[in-house]
Order: C-alpha cells, then structure tokens, then sequence
C-alpha cells in the first residue's frame, strides 16, 4: 500500500480502539520501555500526545525517564515551515494547546538539535524494515535529517509493522527500533 491509503487505514484502526484496548496496548509497550537501556543516552525528545488522535500516553515514559535522570525535549511546531524547534521540559514548563491538538510549551529553554541522543517518534504504522507513515507533513523527516549521525531513534506504535511501504521517497529515515505490543 501506498503512504496515503495507510494514513486513511491506520488513522481509521486508531480511531477504532477502545479506551480499554488503548490502556492494554500502552501498558504493553511501557514494559517493554522500562526495559530498555537507555545508559547511552542522556538527552531524550519525546513527543507529547495529541489526545484526539488517540495517540500513545507520552506523559508515563516521561516519568520514567525522569526517574532515571535523563533531559527531556519536547517540541514546537512551526505550521508555516513544517520544521520543530526543540525545547527542554520539566517540572517548570508550561503547556499550552496549540490548534491542531498538540501541547507545547510556552516557556522553556530552547536547545540545539544536535545535543538530542535518541528521538521517540509518532507514527501511524511502519513497515518492517523500520520506515513510517506518519501524518504526511514531513515535521519529523525535517527534524531527524538534523540530528547528528548517530541519534537513536525509536517509534512507538500499537499496531504490528506491515511488510513494506510501497512509496518511500529519498527524505523517508528509517527508525532504529520499533516498539509495539507483542
């Protein structure tokens, strides 16, 4: 399938999920992040979740990551550019719900995106050779081609890869790992 149909496909299955099934299929993948190491990286963007779009529960693994004492990054969307401009978040930011559904924050201290260590990406579905279908902006096709050569990157998912995405392009990057509910 083509990037289009998926996004309509998979937007729809979301769509779909019960509160239940959400909360079975985010407990899922929080084990499995409370299992990874992350001793490697110290400075983390993750994004936060856009509630009507069903999207996974960041604010968990925030905490977790917090515990174990990494930074945490979170972003700004630019809507005129399609680019994010990347922000620390802690106990001290303030939120704020920008139009389409995403928190950001109004007050935090900007960073480079070179000092980020690893990216949690949002995605629709992937394929199992790690590339994804995302909203079909680019925001995060931008963000990474930024980041420095070796950041991890880790997409989180409640559905299993599908076998291939029929129309990668050259600015497509393929995560690293994919989390999703075994």
């Amino acid at each position: 399938m083509i990037k289009k149909e998926l996004r309509k496909l998979y937007k729809q299955k979301r769509k779909e999920l019960t509160k239940s099934e959400i909360e079975n299929l985010q407990q899922n993948i929080y084990t499995q992040i409370l299992k990874t190491d992350f001793s490697d990286s110290n400075i983390i963007h993750i994004f936060l979740s856009i509630e009507k779009q069903k999207e996974i529960n960041t604010y968990p693994i925030i905490d977790f990551l917090v515990s174990i004492n990494k930074t945490i990054i979170i972003s700004k969307s630019d809507f005129t550019s399609n680019t994010l401009q990347h922000y620390v978040f802690d106990e001290s930011t303030i939120l704020e719900i920008n139009n389409y559904g995403i928190p950001e924050p109004i007050n935090a201290q900007q960073i480079d995106v070179k000092e980020i260590d690893l990216v949690f990406v949002p995605l629709l579905i992937s394929d199992k050779q790690n590339y994804r279908v995302g909203y079909g902006k680019g925001f995060y096709d931008r963000f990474l081609s930024e980041c420095k050569s070796n950041v991890k990157t880790i997409g989180l998912n409640f559905f299993k890869p599908i076998d291939k995405i029929n129309d990668k392009n050259e600015f497509d990057i393929p995560l690293d790992k994919i989390i999703y509910p075994k």
